[in-house]
């Protein structure tokens, strides 16, 4: 492998040892944030809300997401990943800590919105990693072993918060995650390095300080705009995925706590494994000699064609059926999450890929808030039919702005924007 001549064997193996590190934080990065819509109907109880009150909990979080995604991407492109992702895994964990301290509601909401301030730079500090460190035949694959902590932690979520609930409480969850975080930060700091110049162009690009556009420049970029419809129309899906089916499966579907910790992992697998499959089709593809952004442009559009299988949920009998198609919308949804962010590493310098991923990522929770809002207030009185109806044409949308907005860019053809 060109890398590995490049880079040497430790290089090589240590570029591994850092996915294996951001896996597990973005598993118990997922844990946190999803363990509201697993506890929601005992969170309910404990703090006097109806549906719009949950989603008030869920906004405060989203909205404080939403406005330091780009904040964040800003911070690994200035600071770097390394230092970056170590402050963000500490104030993540205090923030569960303290969730599980929390009396009232008001201090609830608090520390779910500290939540909020620091998960969004695990993702910016994720992609500068695995730009510098991956070229573009294995990027993609890289990439999904690392954000497939997302699918694993809503995985492991149901059953390990249920298990923590019913033991013990429902603090002790808040807890228990809270300080494995920590753990992980200590892991973070004693594993990664920036890798060396000619491990992978990016690499060498990053040392050489090459053309890249400033951050006011990329604003007037076509591509950016479209990175940020893409996401803006495709994260709602997932979103829902994690704050809301667990929720649904107990009240739409009747089943019990213990019984969603027992089935509700069973989407988040299917995703993971089936994304960490699309990734690698489209790495193989580039393999094949498919351009890069192409090959990510195709993958992303067939798994678009599962998208009307959301209007299908809510004539199904029973709970498997619910379950087989949330199974496949969650391919669809995660393959497009892991992958869009690979193509903001083809499409723009990587002096730049923080950036844009954190201004995009802002620009999904947004979507993702006012999708809450609208399921919050349509759910209890239209019935969800509406919002499976919404969610089957979010995707083809945002395949059709991928093809006719996302292009390569390049800054040395336009100094003006440097």
């Amino acid at each position: 492998m060109e890398e590995q001549q490049n880079g040497g064997w430790f290089d090589e193996k240590r570029r591994w040892f850092i996915v294996a590190v951001i896996f597990l934080a973005i598993v118990f990065n997922y844990v946190d944030r999803q363990m509201v819509s697993i506890l929601k109907p005992l969170l309910k109880r404990e703090f006097s809300l109806d549906d719009s009150g949950y989603a008030w909990i869920v906004n405060i979080f989203t909205i404080c997401y939403a406005v330091m995604y780009p904040v964040s991407g800003w911070l690994v492109d200035k600071f770097g990943a390394g230092k970056v992702m170590f402050y963000s895994i500490i104030v993540w964990s205090v923030a569960s800590i303290g969730g599980g301290l929390s009396r009232t509601v008001g201090q609830f909401g608090f520390f779910r919105g500290m939540l909020g301030v620091a998960e969004p730079a695990n993702f910016p500090a994720q992609l500068k990693t695995v730009t510098i460190w991956f070229s573009g035949r294995v990027r993609a694959t890289a990439n999904s072993l690392c954000v497939a902590g997302s699918s694993i932690g809503a995985i492991i979520a149901p059953p390990l918060i249920a298990w923590l609930t019913l033991s013990f409480n429902w603090k002790t969850a808040f807890f228990v995650c809270g300080m494995t975080g920590l753990l992980i930060a200590i892991l973070w700091k004693a594993v990664y390095r920036d890798p060396p110049p000619g491990i992978t162009p990016e690499a060498t690009e990053t040392s050489a300080g090459t053309a890249a556009f400033s951050w006011w420049g990329l604003w007037t970029i076509k591509s950016l705009w479209g990175i940020l419809l893409i996401r803006f129309f495709s994260d709602p899906v997932w979103y829902f995925c994690l704050f809301w089916l667990p929720g649904y499966l107990q009240e739409g579907s009747g089943l019990s706590l213990a019984q969603v910790g027992m089935v509700g992992w069973i989407p988040f697998l299917v995703a993971d494994l089936g994304s960490i499959g699309t990734s690698a089709w489209s790495d193989r593809m580039v393999r094949m000699g498919m351009q890069p952004l192409r090959a990510r442009k195709v993958m992303l559009t067939v798994m678009a064609a599962l998208a009307p299988l959301c209007m299908l949920v809510t004539y199904l009998p029973g709970v498997t059926g619910t379950l087989i198609v949330f199974s496949l919308v969650a391919v669809m949804a995660l393959s497009w999450l892991f992958t869009v962010s690979v193509v903001v590493a083809e499409a723009f310098p990587v002096q730049n890929v923080a950036s844009v991923l954190g201004i995009a990522g802002g620009f999904g929770a947004l979507g993702a808030v006012l999708f809450n809002y609208f399921v919050g207030q349509v759910i209890g009185s239209l019935g969800a039919e509406k919002i499976f109806m919404l969610m089957s044409v979010m995707h083809p949308l945002a395949a059709l702005v991928l093809w006719t907005m996302v292009r390569r860019e390049h800054p040395e053809k336009n100094k003006s924007l440097h």
